[in-house]
């Protein structure tokens, strides 16, 4: 092999191995921007969990104090209907 052959099939290995660095290089960044996408969905699905966590305690509470309201209100009916009764028997 003359120099100049050898110096070609140098330059011709460097642009190979670049070609391949660039290759390496572009799969690299793709990853880390499907990364960063995923570390965003992560950030969004929390933000909801955390959202509907808060509803749902919002609501155990309303329900809770709905059916409170709903004893006393039954209560009141049974004590109605006993006041209405005892007239009633007179």
């Amino acid at each position: 092999m003359t120099n100049g052959e050898t110096v070609r099939a140098a330059i011709e290995e460097l642009r190979r191995a670049i070609a391949s660095l660039d290759n390496a290089l572009d799969m690299r960044f793709d990853r880390e921007r499907e990364h960063g996408e995923v570390e965003g969905e992560v950030r969004r699905v929390n933000a909801d969990r955390s959202r509907l966590a808060q509803e749902l305690d919002q609501s155990e509470f309303r329900a809770n104090r709905l059916e409170e309201v709903n004893r006393e209100v039954s209560r009141r009916l049974v004590t109605a209907m006993e006041t209405i009764r005892a007239v009633l028997d007179r």
